[in-house]
């Protein structure tokens, strides 16, 4: 496979991040899938979700790129809780939160592949 430019490969995992946002933020509207018109919205992003995080590993490290994927994830997807459908974390799930994303931080700063 043709190799692609680190640049190239976050740009991927941006675009895997927002599509995976985007379909498991509106998984709640398909209503166990038996609305048509967003399920197919939501398995065409996961789909698109998938082929980036892929393309962002060919050449991003693995565990950088799925716990960076991960982490943004999640957080995007419980704001978008929060904002969409007033689901509103307790302490022990903003403290998770902040754990999540200390941990990537760190992953991503300090962590060296061999």
């Amino acid at each position: 496979m043709k190799n692609i430019s680190l640049f190239s490969g976050y740009i991927y995992l941006i675009l895997a991040i927002i599509t995976g946002i985007a379909s498991n933020g509106f998984l709640k509207t398909t209503e166990s899938f038996t609305k048509l018109t967003p399920t197919i919205f939501c398995i065409t992003s996961i789909v698109v979700c998938i082929f980036c995080l892929s393309r962002a590993m060919t050449i991003i490290p693995v565990g950088f790129t799925y716990a960076t994927y991960g982490a943004l994830t999640i957080t995007a997807v419980t704001l978008f809780g929060i904002f969409k459908y007033n689901q509103t974390p307790n302490l022990f799930g903003v403290l998770g939160l902040i754990l999540i994303i200390s941990g990537v931080i760190i992953l991503n700063t300090f962590g060296k592949v061999k």
